[in-house]
Protein backbone atom coordinates (compact mmCIF):
# COMPACT_ATOMS: atom_id res chain seq x y z
CA UNK A 1 0.00 0.00 0.00
CA UNK A 2 2.48 2.24 1.41
CA UNK A 3 4.95 1.72 -2.14
CA UNK A 4 1.86 2.78 -4.13
CA UNK A 5 1.50 5.86 -2.20
CA UNK A 6 3.99 7.98 -4.11
CA UNK A 7 7.05 8.77 -5.61
CA UNK A 8 8.60 10.34 -2.72
CA UNK A 9 10.62 7.31 -2.15
CA UNK A 10 11.28 6.63 -5.42
CA UNK A 11 14.76 8.40 -5.35
CA UNK A 12 16.28 6.37 -2.51
CA UNK A 13 18.84 3.87 -2.91
CA UNK A 14 19.08 0.65 -1.90
CA UNK A 15 22.04 -1.81 -1.64
CA UNK A 16 21.34 -5.75 -3.00
CA UNK A 17 20.61 -6.83 0.18
CA UNK A 18 17.69 -3.84 0.52
CA UNK A 19 19.15 -1.91 3.08
CA UNK A 20 19.38 2.24 1.93
CA UNK A 21 22.70 3.77 1.42
CA UNK A 22 22.49 5.65 4.95
CA UNK A 23 22.16 2.00 6.67
CA UNK A 24 18.53 1.95 7.64
CA UNK A 25 16.04 -0.84 7.12
CA UNK A 26 13.10 -0.70 4.28
CA UNK A 27 11.14 -0.85 7.67
CA UNK A 28 12.47 2.23 9.07
CA UNK A 29 12.52 4.14 6.00
CA UNK A 30 8.86 3.27 5.38
CA UNK A 31 7.94 4.08 9.17
CA UNK A 32 9.96 7.32 9.21
CA UNK A 33 8.96 8.08 5.68
CA UNK A 34 5.50 9.07 7.02
CA UNK A 35 6.70 12.25 8.34
CA UNK A 36 9.70 13.24 6.52
CA UNK A 37 11.26 9.98 5.53
CA UNK A 38 14.85 9.66 3.75
CA UNK A 39 13.82 13.29 2.12
CA UNK A 40 16.33 14.88 4.54
CA UNK A 41 17.77 14.76 8.04
CA UNK A 42 17.42 16.94 10.73
CA UNK A 43 19.82 19.73 9.61
CA UNK A 44 18.56 19.93 6.44
CA UNK A 45 14.76 20.14 7.72
CA UNK A 46 16.05 23.30 9.44
CA UNK A 47 17.82 24.82 6.98
CA UNK A 48 15.04 24.75 4.50
CA UNK A 49 12.52 25.95 7.73
CA UNK A 50 15.36 29.27 7.24
CA UNK A 51 14.66 29.35 3.81
CA UNK A 52 10.99 29.31 3.64
CA UNK A 53 10.98 31.74 6.79
CA UNK A 54 13.10 34.24 4.73
CA UNK A 55 10.93 33.95 1.88
CA UNK A 56 7.46 33.36 3.72
CA UNK A 57 7.98 36.84 5.89
CA UNK A 58 8.68 39.35 3.08
CA UNK A 59 6.05 37.62 0.93
CA UNK A 60 3.52 38.16 3.73
CA UNK A 61 4.06 41.96 4.08
CA UNK A 62 4.29 42.40 0.57
CA UNK A 63 0.33 40.71 0.17
CA UNK A 64 -0.42 42.41 3.37
CA UNK A 65 0.51 46.01 1.84
CA UNK A 66 -1.65 45.23 -1.36
CA UNK A 67 -4.73 43.73 0.72
CA UNK A 68 -4.19 47.25 3.15
CA UNK A 69 -5.40 49.69 0.17
CA UNK A 70 -8.53 47.64 0.47
CA UNK A 71 -8.94 48.15 4.17
CA UNK A 72 -7.86 51.48 4.94
CA UNK A 73 -11.46 52.29 2.27
CA UNK A 74 -13.25 50.25 4.86
CA UNK A 75 -11.98 52.03 7.98
CA UNK A 76 -12.31 55.75 6.60
CA UNK A 77 -16.16 54.66 4.71
CA UNK A 78 -17.16 52.42 7.71
CA UNK A 79 -16.75 55.81 9.92
CA UNK A 80 -18.93 58.00 7.53
CA UNK A 81 -21.84 55.83 8.00
CA UNK A 82 -23.63 52.21 7.11
CA UNK A 83 -24.30 53.30 3.64
CA UNK A 84 -21.32 54.36 2.76
CA UNK A 85 -19.40 51.00 4.44
CA UNK A 86 -22.21 48.86 2.20
CA UNK A 87 -21.42 51.11 -0.64
CA UNK A 88 -17.36 50.61 -0.67
CA UNK A 89 -17.84 46.84 0.44
CA UNK A 90 -20.07 46.03 -2.64
CA UNK A 91 -17.37 48.54 -4.75
CA UNK A 92 -14.20 46.80 -3.83
CA UNK A 93 -16.21 43.01 -4.03
CA UNK A 94 -17.60 43.73 -7.72
CA UNK A 95 -14.17 44.94 -8.75
CA UNK A 96 -12.13 41.87 -7.13
CA UNK A 97 -14.65 39.46 -8.63
CA UNK A 98 -14.65 41.17 -12.33
CA UNK A 99 -11.18 42.72 -11.98
CA UNK A 100 -8.17 42.40 -9.57
CA UNK A 101 -9.26 38.26 -9.08
CA UNK A 102 -8.81 37.84 -12.83
CA UNK A 103 -5.53 39.72 -13.33
CA UNK A 104 -3.95 38.07 -9.81
CA UNK A 105 -5.29 34.41 -11.14
CA UNK A 106 -3.53 35.28 -14.70
CA UNK A 107 -0.48 36.40 -13.36
CA UNK A 108 -0.38 32.98 -11.32
CA UNK A 109 1.21 31.25 -14.13
CA UNK A 110 4.34 32.61 -13.42
CA UNK A 111 4.61 30.58 -10.17
CA UNK A 112 5.02 27.93 -12.84
CA UNK A 113 6.75 29.15 -15.33
CA UNK A 114 8.96 31.85 -14.21
CA UNK A 115 9.97 29.87 -10.75
CA UNK A 116 10.50 26.35 -13.13
CA UNK A 117 12.68 28.71 -15.64
CA UNK A 118 14.62 30.48 -12.99
CA UNK A 119 15.56 27.20 -11.31
CA UNK A 120 16.57 25.70 -14.91
CA UNK A 121 18.98 29.09 -15.02
CA UNK A 122 17.54 29.70 -18.17
CA UNK A 123 17.22 33.45 -17.14
CA UNK A 124 16.40 35.11 -20.68
CA UNK A 125 13.35 33.15 -20.82
CA UNK A 126 11.92 34.72 -17.84
CA UNK A 127 11.78 38.72 -19.79
CA UNK A 128 10.34 36.57 -22.43
CA UNK A 129 7.87 35.16 -20.20
CA UNK A 130 7.16 38.27 -18.36
CA UNK A 131 6.53 40.26 -21.63
CA UNK A 132 3.72 37.99 -23.13
CA UNK A 133 2.36 38.20 -19.54
CA UNK A 134 1.63 42.19 -20.09
CA UNK A 135 0.38 41.70 -23.56
CA UNK A 136 -2.25 38.99 -22.10
CA UNK A 137 -3.06 40.59 -19.30
CA UNK A 138 -3.35 43.94 -20.92
CA UNK A 139 -6.15 41.98 -23.24
CA UNK A 140 -8.02 40.77 -20.46
CA UNK A 141 -8.66 44.24 -19.10
CA UNK A 142 -11.55 44.70 -21.96
CA UNK A 143 -13.83 41.73 -21.07
CA UNK A 144 -13.33 42.96 -17.23
CA UNK A 145 -14.12 46.49 -18.02
CA UNK A 146 -17.12 45.49 -20.06
CA UNK A 147 -18.21 44.25 -16.90
CA UNK A 148 -17.38 47.04 -14.52
CA UNK A 149 -19.42 49.72 -16.16
CA UNK A 150 -22.44 47.43 -15.40
CA UNK A 151 -22.20 47.32 -12.27
CA UNK A 152 -25.12 48.88 -11.07
CA UNK A 153 -27.48 46.25 -13.48
CA UNK A 154 -25.85 43.52 -12.16
CA UNK A 155 -26.14 44.40 -8.31
CA UNK A 156 -30.28 45.41 -8.81
CA UNK A 157 -30.30 41.91 -11.16
CA UNK A 158 -29.02 40.32 -6.71
CA UNK A 159 -31.96 42.91 -5.51
CA UNK A 160 -29.16 45.01 -3.87
CA UNK A 161 -30.46 48.81 -2.69
CA UNK A 162 -31.07 50.83 -5.22
CA UNK A 163 -28.91 54.15 -3.43
CA UNK A 164 -26.33 51.27 -2.42
CA UNK A 165 -26.20 50.07 -5.99
CA UNK A 166 -25.55 53.71 -7.44
CA UNK A 167 -23.06 54.49 -5.12
CA UNK A 168 -21.31 51.22 -6.12
CA UNK A 169 -21.26 52.16 -9.93
CA UNK A 170 -19.56 55.89 -9.26
CA UNK A 171 -17.11 54.06 -7.36
CA UNK A 172 -16.04 51.66 -10.04
CA UNK A 173 -16.32 53.84 -12.83
CA UNK A 174 -14.06 55.69 -10.87
CA UNK A 175 -11.25 52.68 -10.64
CA UNK A 176 -11.60 51.63 -14.21
CA UNK A 177 -8.22 53.37 -15.08
CA UNK A 178 -6.35 51.60 -12.33
CA UNK A 179 -7.45 48.04 -13.27
CA UNK A 180 -4.37 47.83 -16.05
CA UNK A 181 -1.99 49.28 -13.09
CA UNK A 182 -3.52 46.39 -10.99
CA UNK A 183 -2.54 43.77 -13.36
CA UNK A 184 0.90 44.80 -14.07
CA UNK A 185 1.50 45.25 -10.71
CA UNK A 186 0.45 41.88 -9.72
CA UNK A 187 2.52 40.63 -12.64
CA UNK A 188 6.05 42.26 -12.10
CA UNK A 189 5.85 41.22 -8.38
CA UNK A 190 5.08 37.51 -9.64
CA UNK A 191 8.35 38.49 -11.72
CA UNK A 192 10.36 39.26 -9.04
CA UNK A 193 9.06 36.94 -6.19
CA UNK A 194 9.76 34.07 -8.37
CA UNK A 195 13.20 34.57 -8.60
CA UNK A 196 13.21 35.46 -4.64
CA UNK A 197 13.55 38.98 -4.98
CA UNK A 198 10.36 40.18 -2.58
CA UNK A 199 11.71 42.98 -0.84
CA UNK A 200 10.96 45.28 -3.20
CA UNK A 201 7.17 44.71 -3.25
CA UNK A 202 7.04 45.44 0.69
CA UNK A 203 8.79 48.73 0.19
CA UNK A 204 6.95 50.22 -2.51
CA UNK A 205 3.84 48.52 -1.01
CA UNK A 206 4.04 49.94 2.44
CA UNK A 207 4.94 54.03 0.63
CA UNK A 208 1.66 53.33 -1.32
CA UNK A 209 -0.12 52.60 1.58
CA UNK A 210 1.07 55.90 3.30
CA UNK A 211 -0.22 57.66 0.03
CA UNK A 212 -3.50 55.93 0.24
CA UNK A 213 -4.44 56.93 3.71
CA UNK A 214 -2.79 60.45 3.52
CA UNK A 215 -5.08 60.84 -0.31
CA UNK A 216 -8.29 58.89 1.57
CA UNK A 217 -8.06 61.83 4.52
CA UNK A 218 -7.57 64.54 2.54
CA UNK A 219 -10.45 63.47 0.29
CA UNK A 220 -12.80 62.24 2.63
CA UNK A 221 -12.61 64.31 5.61
CA UNK A 222 -11.47 67.51 4.42
CA UNK A 223 -12.94 67.83 0.90
CA UNK A 224 -15.63 66.00 2.01
CA UNK A 225 -15.74 63.65 -1.23
CA UNK A 226 -17.33 60.65 0.26
CA UNK A 227 -17.42 57.20 -1.85
CA UNK A 228 -16.24 59.78 -4.48
CA UNK A 229 -12.93 60.34 -2.43
CA UNK A 230 -12.56 56.86 -1.84
CA UNK A 231 -12.71 55.39 -5.21
CA UNK A 232 -10.01 58.26 -6.21
CA UNK A 233 -7.43 57.55 -3.70
CA UNK A 234 -7.44 53.62 -4.15
CA UNK A 235 -7.24 54.63 -7.98
CA UNK A 236 -4.12 56.60 -7.15
CA UNK A 237 -2.90 54.42 -4.93
CA UNK A 238 -3.09 51.84 -7.28
CA UNK A 239 -0.82 53.52 -10.36
CA UNK A 240 1.54 54.60 -7.39
CA UNK A 241 1.72 51.12 -6.43
CA UNK A 242 3.49 50.26 -10.16
CA UNK A 243 5.16 53.24 -10.43
CA UNK A 244 7.18 53.27 -7.51
CA UNK A 245 7.91 48.81 -8.05
CA UNK A 246 9.22 50.03 -11.68
CA UNK A 247 11.89 52.48 -10.26
CA UNK A 248 12.80 50.12 -8.03
CA UNK A 249 13.42 47.37 -10.35
CA UNK A 250 15.13 49.82 -12.78
CA UNK A 251 17.06 51.69 -10.40
CA UNK A 252 18.68 48.78 -8.64
CA UNK A 253 19.09 46.94 -11.83
CA UNK A 254 16.88 43.58 -11.42
CA UNK A 255 15.92 43.13 -14.76
CA UNK A 256 19.42 43.02 -16.09
CA UNK A 257 20.19 39.32 -15.99
CA UNK A 258 17.00 38.77 -16.99
CA UNK A 259 15.55 41.14 -19.76
CA UNK A 260 16.88 41.12 -23.17
CA UNK A 261 14.32 43.92 -24.47
CA UNK A 262 11.41 43.49 -26.54
CA UNK A 263 11.15 40.07 -29.12
CA UNK A 264 9.04 38.45 -31.46
CA UNK A 265 9.39 36.03 -29.27
CA UNK A 266 7.03 37.54 -26.62
CA UNK A 267 4.10 37.18 -29.23
CA UNK A 268 4.53 33.16 -29.80
CA UNK A 269 3.70 30.09 -27.49
CA UNK A 270 0.98 31.90 -26.24
CA UNK A 271 -1.25 28.86 -25.82
CA UNK A 272 0.92 27.35 -23.44
CA UNK A 273 0.92 30.46 -20.85
CA UNK A 274 -2.45 30.74 -21.31
CA UNK A 275 -3.45 27.08 -20.55
CA UNK A 276 -1.39 27.45 -17.25
CA UNK A 277 -2.47 31.06 -16.86
CA UNK A 278 -6.62 30.09 -17.57
CA UNK A 279 -5.71 26.75 -14.49
CA UNK A 280 -4.27 29.53 -12.29
CA UNK A 281 -6.85 32.02 -12.61
CA UNK A 282 -9.82 29.57 -12.12
CA UNK A 283 -7.62 27.88 -9.12
CA UNK A 284 -7.69 31.70 -7.66
CA UNK A 285 -11.36 32.85 -8.80
CA UNK A 286 -13.37 29.83 -7.82
CA UNK A 287 -12.48 30.69 -4.57
CA UNK A 288 -12.38 34.47 -4.57
CA UNK A 289 -15.73 34.60 -6.50
CA UNK A 290 -17.65 32.00 -4.23
CA UNK A 291 -16.47 34.18 -1.14
CA UNK A 292 -17.74 37.51 -2.59
CA UNK A 293 -20.79 35.98 -3.71
CA UNK A 294 -21.78 35.51 -0.28
CA UNK A 295 -21.03 39.25 0.64
CA UNK A 296 -23.35 40.32 -2.71
CA UNK A 297 -25.90 37.48 -1.15
CA UNK A 298 -25.95 38.51 2.28
CA UNK A 299 -27.16 41.80 1.40
CA UNK A 300 -30.31 40.29 0.41
CA UNK A 301 -30.67 39.48 4.42
CA UNK A 302 -30.19 42.78 5.08
CA UNK A 303 -27.98 46.15 5.84
CA UNK A 304 -26.88 44.22 8.93
CA UNK A 305 -25.66 40.71 7.44
CA UNK A 306 -24.02 42.65 4.33
CA UNK A 307 -22.18 44.22 6.52
CA UNK A 308 -21.24 41.45 9.19
CA UNK A 309 -20.54 39.12 6.23
CA UNK A 310 -17.98 41.80 4.55
CA UNK A 311 -16.00 42.62 7.60
CA UNK A 312 -15.70 38.47 8.51
CA UNK A 313 -14.21 38.35 4.79
CA UNK A 314 -11.97 40.92 5.26
CA UNK A 315 -10.95 39.72 8.77
CA UNK A 316 -10.53 36.15 8.20
CA UNK A 317 -8.61 37.51 4.81
CA UNK A 318 -5.67 39.41 6.80
CA UNK A 319 -5.45 36.56 8.97
CA UNK A 320 -5.18 34.28 6.11
CA UNK A 321 -2.19 36.06 4.50
CA UNK A 322 0.21 34.59 7.30
CA UNK A 323 -0.16 30.86 6.45
CA UNK A 324 -0.27 32.29 2.55
CA UNK A 325 3.30 33.86 2.58
CA UNK A 326 4.03 29.98 3.64
CA UNK A 327 2.58 28.49 0.63
CA UNK A 328 4.21 31.37 -1.79
CA UNK A 329 7.34 30.62 -0.12
CA UNK A 330 6.54 27.25 -0.70
CA UNK A 331 5.96 27.71 -4.48
CA UNK A 332 9.13 29.26 -5.85
CA UNK A 333 11.02 26.59 -3.33
CA UNK A 334 9.65 23.91 -5.32
CA UNK A 335 9.42 25.62 -8.82
CA UNK A 336 13.50 25.80 -8.30
CA UNK A 337 13.83 22.18 -7.06
CA UNK A 338 12.46 20.91 -9.84
CA UNK A 339 13.33 23.26 -12.31
CA UNK A 340 17.01 22.33 -11.74
CA UNK A 341 16.32 19.01 -11.67
CA UNK A 342 16.98 19.27 -7.50
CA UNK A 343 13.98 16.24 -6.95
CA UNK A 344 14.85 16.21 -3.34
CA UNK A 345 14.88 19.89 -2.43
CA UNK A 346 11.83 19.94 -4.17
CA UNK A 347 10.25 16.89 -1.84
CA UNK A 348 11.55 18.65 1.11
CA UNK A 349 10.39 21.92 0.28
CA UNK A 350 6.76 20.74 -0.26
CA UNK A 351 7.04 18.61 3.27
CA UNK A 352 8.31 21.51 5.51
CA UNK A 353 6.21 24.08 3.89
CA UNK A 354 2.92 21.35 4.49
CA UNK A 355 3.96 21.36 8.49
CA UNK A 356 5.05 24.99 8.89
CA UNK A 357 2.05 26.34 7.22
CA UNK A 358 -0.31 23.85 9.07
CA UNK A 359 1.17 25.28 12.38
CA UNK A 360 1.46 28.91 11.43
CA UNK A 361 -3.02 28.39 10.36
CA UNK A 362 -3.33 27.04 13.93
CA UNK A 363 -1.87 29.89 15.48
CA UNK A 364 -4.27 31.91 13.31
CA UNK A 365 -7.04 30.61 13.87
CA UNK A 366 -6.12 30.82 17.53
CA UNK A 367 -5.67 34.48 18.02
CA UNK A 368 -8.98 34.97 15.56
CA UNK A 369 -11.12 33.14 17.84
CA UNK A 370 -9.57 35.14 21.32
CA UNK A 371 -10.14 38.46 19.14
CA UNK A 372 -13.74 37.80 18.21
CA UNK A 373 -15.54 40.36 20.34
CA UNK A 374 -13.40 43.10 19.77
CA UNK A 375 -12.28 43.14 15.50
CA UNK A 376 -15.40 44.63 14.20
CA UNK A 377 -14.80 47.32 15.77
CA UNK A 378 -11.75 48.31 13.21
CA UNK A 379 -14.04 48.86 11.11
CA UNK A 380 -17.64 50.13 12.61
CA UNK A 381 -19.54 50.87 15.76
CA UNK A 382 -22.86 49.71 15.19
CA UNK A 383 -23.75 46.72 17.94
CA UNK A 384 -25.69 45.03 15.97
CA UNK A 385 -22.72 43.93 13.04
CA UNK A 386 -20.21 43.59 16.17
CA UNK A 387 -22.58 41.13 18.02
CA UNK A 388 -23.19 39.39 14.81
CA UNK A 389 -19.26 39.38 13.80
CA UNK A 390 -18.57 38.06 17.25
CA UNK A 391 -21.23 35.04 16.51
CA UNK A 392 -20.08 34.21 13.18
CA UNK A 393 -15.89 34.34 14.23
CA UNK A 394 -15.41 30.97 15.62
CA UNK A 395 -16.91 28.90 12.86
CA UNK A 396 -14.61 31.14 10.37
CA UNK A 397 -11.69 30.54 12.70
CA UNK A 398 -12.01 26.38 12.14
CA UNK A 399 -12.09 27.10 8.15
CA UNK A 400 -8.62 28.57 8.50
CA UNK A 401 -7.34 25.90 10.20
CA UNK A 402 -7.69 23.63 6.97
CA UNK A 403 -7.62 26.02 4.37
CA UNK A 404 -4.21 26.60 5.73
CA UNK A 405 -3.31 22.64 4.45
CA UNK A 406 -5.24 23.74 1.21
CA UNK A 407 -3.29 26.45 0.70
CA UNK A 408 -0.06 24.51 1.31
CA UNK A 409 -0.73 21.95 -1.06
CA UNK A 410 -2.17 24.74 -3.70
CA UNK A 411 1.07 26.00 -3.57
CA UNK A 412 2.83 22.76 -3.76
CA UNK A 413 0.62 22.27 -7.00
CA UNK A 414 1.56 25.87 -8.33
CA UNK A 415 5.28 25.13 -8.26
CA UNK A 416 5.05 21.89 -9.67
CA UNK A 417 2.79 23.32 -12.69
CA UNK A 418 -0.28 21.16 -11.86
CA UNK A 419 -2.65 24.28 -11.70
CA UNK A 420 -5.21 21.93 -13.28
CA UNK A 421 -5.84 20.13 -10.37
CA UNK A 422 -6.06 22.52 -7.84
CA UNK A 423 -8.53 24.45 -10.85
CA UNK A 424 -10.97 21.16 -10.32
CA UNK A 425 -10.40 20.73 -6.74
CA UNK A 426 -11.70 24.44 -6.49
CA UNK A 427 -14.55 23.61 -8.29
CA UNK A 428 -15.94 20.67 -6.51
CA UNK A 429 -15.27 21.92 -3.37
CA UNK A 430 -16.84 25.22 -3.81
CA UNK A 431 -19.51 25.22 -6.34
CA UNK A 432 -20.43 20.89 -5.49
CA UNK A 433 -19.71 21.05 -1.45
CA UNK A 434 -19.44 24.10 0.20
CA UNK A 435 -21.83 26.80 -1.46
CA UNK A 436 -24.66 24.62 -1.92
CA UNK A 437 -24.29 23.78 1.53
CA UNK A 438 -23.90 27.21 3.13
CA UNK A 439 -26.73 29.14 1.15
CA UNK A 440 -28.64 25.97 1.49
CA UNK A 441 -28.21 26.76 5.35
CA UNK A 442 -28.50 30.62 4.93
CA UNK A 443 -31.68 30.35 3.02
CA UNK A 444 -33.44 27.60 3.54
CA UNK A 445 -32.72 26.91 7.04
CA UNK A 446 -32.93 30.29 7.74
CA UNK A 447 -29.28 30.43 9.96
CA UNK A 448 -28.18 33.36 8.31
CA UNK A 449 -24.11 34.26 7.65
CA UNK A 450 -23.56 31.15 9.93
CA UNK A 451 -24.74 29.26 7.64
CA UNK A 452 -22.85 30.21 4.82
CA UNK A 453 -19.29 29.68 7.21
CA UNK A 454 -20.42 26.26 8.09
CA UNK A 455 -20.89 25.21 4.39
CA UNK A 456 -17.43 26.50 3.72
CA UNK A 457 -16.08 24.63 6.62
CA UNK A 458 -17.17 21.11 5.79
CA UNK A 459 -15.96 22.26 2.14
CA UNK A 460 -12.16 23.21 3.78
CA UNK A 461 -11.79 19.86 5.30
CA UNK A 462 -13.03 17.83 2.15
CA UNK A 463 -10.84 19.91 0.20
CA UNK A 464 -8.04 19.26 2.59
CA UNK A 465 -8.32 15.63 2.44
CA UNK A 466 -8.24 14.98 -1.40
CA UNK A 467 -5.24 17.35 -1.80
CA UNK A 468 -2.94 15.93 1.07
CA UNK A 469 -3.51 12.34 -0.74
CA UNK A 470 -2.62 13.55 -4.75
CA UNK A 471 0.30 15.75 -3.03
CA UNK A 472 1.96 12.42 -1.81
CA UNK A 473 0.86 11.08 -5.12
CA UNK A 474 3.14 13.41 -7.49
CA UNK A 475 5.22 11.60 -9.67
CA UNK A 476 8.15 14.27 -8.71
CA UNK A 477 10.68 12.84 -11.36
CA UNK A 478 8.06 13.36 -14.20
CA UNK A 479 7.39 16.67 -12.99
CA UNK A 480 10.95 17.69 -13.29
CA UNK A 481 11.24 16.47 -16.77
CA UNK A 482 8.01 18.81 -17.79
CA UNK A 483 9.58 21.55 -15.48
CA UNK A 484 13.06 21.73 -17.76
CA UNK A 485 11.15 21.40 -20.98
CA UNK A 486 9.46 24.71 -19.88
CA UNK A 487 12.40 26.18 -18.75
CA UNK A 488 13.76 25.08 -22.29
CA UNK A 489 16.79 23.06 -20.93
CA UNK A 490 17.64 19.46 -21.00
CA UNK A 491 19.56 17.65 -18.00
CA UNK A 492 21.23 14.12 -17.64
CA UNK A 493 20.08 11.46 -14.75
CA UNK A 494 21.52 9.01 -14.66
CA UNK A 495 20.55 5.67 -13.31
CA UNK A 496 22.15 3.47 -10.12
CA UNK A 497 21.20 0.19 -9.80
CA UNK A 498 18.22 1.05 -11.59
CA UNK A 499 16.85 3.60 -9.39
CA UNK A 500 17.30 7.69 -9.93
CA UNK A 501 20.22 9.18 -8.17
CA UNK A 502 19.29 11.89 -5.60
CA UNK A 503 20.87 14.75 -7.37
CA UNK A 504 20.96 14.88 -10.61
CA UNK A 505 24.35 15.72 -12.81
CA UNK A 506 25.06 19.48 -13.48
CA UNK A 507 22.00 20.55 -10.94
CA UNK A 508 23.15 22.27 -8.08
CA UNK A 509 24.62 20.21 -5.24
CA UNK A 510 22.91 20.84 -1.38
CA UNK A 511 25.99 23.01 -0.68
CA UNK A 512 25.39 24.93 -3.20
CA UNK A 513 21.93 24.81 -3.04
CA UNK A 514 21.88 26.58 0.72
CA UNK A 515 24.01 29.35 -0.84
CA UNK A 516 21.81 29.66 -3.63
CA UNK A 517 18.97 30.00 -1.00
CA UNK A 518 20.83 32.33 1.10
CA UNK A 519 20.39 34.42 -2.07
CA UNK A 520 16.89 35.16 -1.88
CA UNK A 521 17.55 37.19 1.33
CA UNK A 522 19.50 39.82 -0.92
CA UNK A 523 17.70 42.05 -3.29
CA UNK A 524 19.84 41.48 -5.60
CA UNK A 525 18.56 39.43 -8.71
CA UNK A 526 22.06 37.29 -9.02
CA UNK A 527 22.52 34.29 -12.00
CA UNK A 528 22.33 30.97 -10.63
CA UNK A 529 25.13 30.12 -13.14
CA UNK A 530 28.06 32.18 -11.21
CA UNK A 531 27.74 29.64 -8.53
CA UNK A 532 27.62 26.69 -10.25
CA UNK A 533 31.03 25.73 -12.26
CA UNK A 534 31.37 25.64 -16.12
CA UNK A 535 32.72 22.21 -16.22
CA UNK A 536 29.44 21.08 -14.14
CA UNK A 537 27.10 22.88 -16.16
CA UNK A 538 28.00 22.55 -19.37
CA UNK A 539 28.02 19.09 -20.55
CA UNK A 540 23.92 18.56 -19.23
CA UNK A 541 22.58 21.72 -19.23
CA UNK A 542 22.35 23.34 -22.08
CA UNK A 543 19.35 25.35 -24.50
CA UNK A 544 16.66 23.35 -25.68
CA UNK A 545 16.88 22.88 -29.66
CA UNK A 546 15.05 25.61 -30.90
CA UNK A 547 11.84 25.30 -32.50
CA UNK A 548 11.19 26.50 -36.37
CA UNK A 549 9.80 30.40 -36.11
CA UNK A 550 6.33 31.16 -36.36
CA UNK A 551 5.21 32.93 -39.36
CA UNK A 552 5.03 36.41 -39.00
CA UNK A 553 1.86 36.80 -41.08
CA UNK A 554 0.14 34.32 -38.47
CA UNK A 555 1.30 35.45 -35.47
CA UNK A 556 -0.04 38.99 -36.62
CA UNK A 557 -3.43 37.74 -37.78
CA UNK A 558 -3.83 35.85 -34.75
CA UNK A 559 -2.69 38.29 -32.06
CA UNK A 560 -5.07 41.12 -34.23
CA UNK A 561 -7.77 38.73 -33.89
CA UNK A 562 -7.17 38.53 -30.15
CA UNK A 563 -7.01 42.53 -29.70
CA UNK A 564 -10.13 42.55 -31.72
CA UNK A 565 -12.23 40.10 -29.64
CA UNK A 566 -11.05 42.19 -26.54
CA UNK A 567 -12.29 45.40 -27.88
CA UNK A 568 -15.18 43.62 -29.01
CA UNK A 569 -16.09 43.01 -25.88
CA UNK A 570 -16.05 45.96 -23.78
CA UNK A 571 -17.59 47.72 -26.83
CA UNK A 572 -20.73 45.06 -26.57
CA UNK A 573 -20.34 46.05 -22.80
CA UNK A 574 -21.07 49.59 -23.44
CA UNK A 575 -23.62 49.06 -25.58
CA UNK A 576 -25.48 47.42 -22.63
CA UNK A 577 -24.99 50.40 -20.30
CA UNK A 578 -26.79 52.46 -22.62
CA UNK A 579 -29.41 50.22 -23.91
CA UNK A 580 -30.26 48.37 -20.46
Amino acid sequence: MFTELSDWDRTTDYNKNGVTKNGTSPGRVLSSRLVFGDVCSNGEIWQEVQKLLALAAPAFLSQLMIFMISIVSYIFCGHLGKLELDAVSLAITVINITGVAVGTGLAGACDTLISQTYGGHNLKLIGIILQRGILILLLFCFPCWALLINTESILLLFHQDPEVSRLTQIYVLIFLPALPAAFIYQLLAKYLQNQGIIFPQVLTGFIANIFNALINYILLYVLGLGVKGSACANTISQFIQLILLFLYIVWRRLYINTWGGWSQACFEEWGAFFRLAVASMLMLCIEWWAFEISVLLAGVLGMVDLGAQAIIYQVSTVVYLMPLGLCIAGSIRVGHGLGSGNIEQAKRSALVVLCMTEMCALLSCIVLATLKDVVAYIYTTDMNIVALVSYVLPVNSACLLFDGCVAACGGILRGSGKLKVGAISHTIGYYVIGLPLGLSLMFAAKLGIIGFWIGILLRAIAQAIFLIIFVFRIDWKKASEKAQTRSKVKSKIPKLDNKLSVYQEGCPTEQEDNDLGNMELTELNTDYRNSVSPEIMSPTIAAAPQHQPFCIHTLILTRSLALACAIGTFIIGIAIRFTV
